[in-house]
């Protein structure tokens, strides 16, 4: 499981390793995140193990998301902003 390099220094049982990397795996399908030295996937990463108190990978994932979210997701279906009304030449 990726999550293991960012285990360091924490202490974690079996489990608790397999729900972490398998939040980290659903986190990064939605953000097409395949690199293995991304700062993205780094703070997913960190904010999975900060959540891991949870222990729910599905809840983990959606906080991780949700805390990254303004800085990384933009909302593809924003409406484009409202064009200038044109400018007729004077007649």
């Amino acid at each position: 499981m990726p999550i293991r390099q960012y285990l360091q220094g924490h202490r974690v049982d079996p489990e608790t390793a397999r729900l972490l990397g398998v939040a980290f795996e659903m986190a990064l399908v939605p953000l097409k995140q395949r690199r293995e030295i991304d700062p993205l996937r780094d703070a997913v990463a960190r904010k999975i193990i900060e959540l891991a108190e949870k222990r729910d990978p599905e809840r983990l994932c959606d906080a991780a998301l949700k805390a990254c979210q303004p800085a990384i997701v933009a909302d593809p279906n924003a409406l484009p902003p409202p064009a200038s009304p044109p400018v007729l030449p004077d007649t």
